[in-house]
């Protein structure tokens, strides 16, 4: 390559106001002096600063000004070393600074975690709250802000835990609801991916978060809403005070490999194509599956045609799934082979660990996935292989493909994402958010309140409502459950045939203290009628699931591989059972919990069921063991621990006391403390230790 030629055309593309075009041949530049071992000259250094990209300044071998710039863009984001900024994240960083309102769309590899941490940094707010779209995003945000801002505050991620003087809340949308009572005032809401919003992107959970949005954005003294590829912006409620800043800046290129056409819907090419790719890569792979009948075939092909490699670390997790999981599983035989599944089923400590692997030198060459790699946590790769174009039932659209693309290549790590697309990809299409108030939210609003934003139609559906269930609660009850916002759910209409059925149908409610009997044939009546109250996507017919309640309820005292044994009546296996158990926990759990409150208005005889309710939320684990997954630490691990009297977990509640006794103990004093520790629950802690 004739690097001189090479700034020529660069600098022609600067003179040309073609940036874009310009920071795309200079990144792949850059990559060539990296794969060939060559020093930046001051030229290089030059160019780099004129497209922005100022931390891949060489400050050993650029000129003054470069270096001053360098130095100038450097911030405080809550570690021990300043960082310097690109000039989008110092833009963003400076408008927040001055107190605006931001939406703001930019790409994936943007680095927008390096401008909360350095708001938070230089305005040292009082209360922030963070929403994210998943539990795992949320455990890799508080691992982040811990090891920075730990001592300045509290890190709150759980629901029912005591708030502090200075607090960071990292949540998804459903457990924020816990703490809208608590805070009068919040100085930063941040909402990342705050796209699914909108029902087009996210049908099932975006009333829950439109309803966050509403009621702790008017407690909000400044809001940062965050997402990538969005164009525009309806005009709404949402965001009417914000600035809406689209950032069109890339920190890596992305190669294309268009493979679709030869292809041409032929599996066999297909699986050629992907074993191909797969052996001929040293970097580490995504492969975007789609479904989960699609990883399955992924998985089969890859246990097919890809033999055990040699990994120390490897094989010590295979031993750990066969102990703890299931021999026969895909995720168990795939390991060895170096590679991993990730999707929303799996335990939230799994999908964690794997991640970790991932990112290990000797760990998972490949992880083969659903949407959940894009949407649960903040991960790249060297290779992105687009194996199949739909997103579950649905085509892949062109906003949800840009996303998986963008987790191709890294700042630092990979200059060039190589993108390796296997299906015909959509149409490229600019993304308007469409952002509206959801009927099914008319129970939790005021009218007045919204009736400049509000349809006719949404007033009298709102009027309709309240004056049904204060004909059925009294006007004075329904107001104050309203106002307390004591519903878990965010459907207003699942509350009312609630209500509705609790009124009307009295009698069938009744013996609900049953479910609080230690004797799980108690359960069988009372489950049915709950369940039959929200038809519909339980993952399995009634018997089935109400059978697989009653076996999860030794959850504390039977290992998996012991409970998977009792569920083979069933025909419940490794993955139904990883669905079923989060179906449980919060659907399930949120019927319940808004049964329990309305019931208790309604019936003549109520019984308080809220001892059954923790236990079902909490998969029938003592409370701490099972948010202690969500910090990387697996129930097997704590039952070890308890059972060696470390620390007694069905008498411990609090979550923060909790790991306090963990720091206490020590890591290298719990590792030698418990004989039955193997290899791989050592890496577990360890990293687990990490993140606290």
């Amino acid at each position: 390559m004739d690097v001189f030629h090479e700034c020529q055309t660069i600098n022609d593309y600067i003179e040309k106001n073609s940036e874009s075009k310009a920071r795309d041949e200079l990144i792949k530049l850059l990559n060539y002096h990296k794969q060939e071992g060559i020093s930046y000259d001051p030229l290089i250094n030059n160019l780099i600063r004129q497209v922005g990209l100022y931390p891949y300044i060489d400050i050993e071998t650029s000129s003054w000004q470069d270096r001053f710039v360098y130095e100038s863009f450097k911030t405080d984001i809550g570690s021990d070393a300043r960082v310097t900024l690109h000039r989008e994240q110092s833009l963003v960083l400076k408008k927040l600074t001055e107190g605006k309102n931001l939406a703001v769309s930019a790409p994936t590899s943007f680095g927008k975690s390096f401008i909360i941490d350095a708001f938070i940094s230089i305005k040292k707010p009082k209360n922030i709250v963070i929403i994210v779209p998943t539990i795992a995003l949320t455990d890799e945000t508080r691992r982040r802000l811990q090891r920075k801002f730990s001592s300045q505050y509290k890190i709150i991620t759980t629901s029912d835990v005591r708030v502090s003087e200075s607090n960071i809340f990292i949540f998804p949308q459903e457990r924020a609801a816990h703490y809208l009572n608590e805070l009068e005032c919040i100085d930063m809401l941040v909402i990342d991916e705050f796209y699914k919003a909108s029902k087009k992107f996210d049908k099932d959970r975006s009333s829950s978060l439109i309803n966050v949005i509403l009621k702790l954005g008017r407690k909000a003294k400044q809001k940062y809403f965050l997402a990538p590829n969005i164009s525009k912006i309806n005009e709404n409620i949402f965001t009417k005070d914000m600035e809406f800043v689209h950032i069109d800046f890339n920190t890596v290129y992305l190669e294309k490999h268009d493979l679709f056409n030869e292809i041409n819907g032929d599996d066999n090419l297909k699986s050629e194509a992907l074993l191909r790719i797969l052996s001929a890569s040293k970097g580490k792979t995504l492969v975007y599956a789609g479904t989960y009948s699609n990883i399955d075939k992924v998985a089969n092909l890859l246990i097919d045609n890809h033999a055990p490699i040699e990994s120390a670390i490897l094989k010590s997790f295979e031993n750990w799934l066969i102990n703890n999981y299931d021999r026969n599983w895909h995720l168990t035989n795939l390991v060895k082979r170096g590679c991993g599944i990730h999707n929303g089923r799996l335990h939230r400590s799994l999908s964690q660990i794997q991640v970790r692997l991932f990112e290990e030198i000797e760990g998972l060459k490949t992880i083969v996935s659903t949407s959940s790699i894009i949407e649960g946590v903040n991960t790249s790769a060297e290779n992105i292989v687009v194996w199949r174009n739909r997103n579950g039932q649905s085509k892949l659209n062109d906003f949800t493909y840009k996303n998986i693309i963008g987790r191709g290549g890294r700042m630092f790590k990979h200059f060039v994402g190589k993108i390796y697309i296997l299906e015909q990809p959509p149409v490229d299409t600019e993304t308007q958010l469409d952002l509206s108030l959801p009927d099914d939210l008319v129970g939790s609003i005021d009218e007045e309140d919204f009736k400049q934003e509000l349809t006719a139609d949404q007033i009298a559906k709102i009027i309709s409502y309240k004056e049904e269930m204060a004909e059925i609660l009294g006007d004075e009850i329904f107001k104050s459950m309203k106002d307390g916002s004591v519903f878990e759910s965010s459907n207003s209409y699942l509350i009312r045939d609630i209500a509705r059925d609790l009124a009307y149908n009295s009698d069938e409610w009744n013996g609900l203290g049953y479910l609080n009997s230690s004797n799980v044939d108690d359960w069988q009546r009372l489950l049915y009628k709950v369940i039959n109250i929200h038809p519909g996507g339980w993952g399995v017919k009634y018997n089935k699931f109400v059978g697989f309640i009653k076996v999860l309820s030794q959850n504390w005292i039977k290992t998996i591989p012991e409970l998977l044994n009792e569920l083979d009546q069933y025909d419940i296996g490794i993955d139904e059972f990883f669905e079923l158990e989060k179906n449980v926990t919060f659907k399930l759990a949120a019927t319940l919990s808004d049964i329990n409150v309305l019931q208790q208005k309604i019936l003549d005889n109520p019984a308080d069921i809220s001892p059954f309710i923790f236990k079902v939320a909490h998969a029938f684990l003592p409370p701490v063991a099972f948010q202690l997954e969500e910090y990387g630490l697996p129930r097997m691990i704590t039952k070890k621990i308890h059972s060696a009297r470390l620390i007694d977990f069905e008498n411990e509640l609090d979550l923060h006391q909790v790991i306090v006794k963990f720091k206490a103990l020590t890591m290298p004093h719990l590792i030698g403390s418990v004989e039955s520790f193997d290899e791989f629950d050592k890496y577990i802690i360890k990293y687990f230790y990490e993140g606290i």
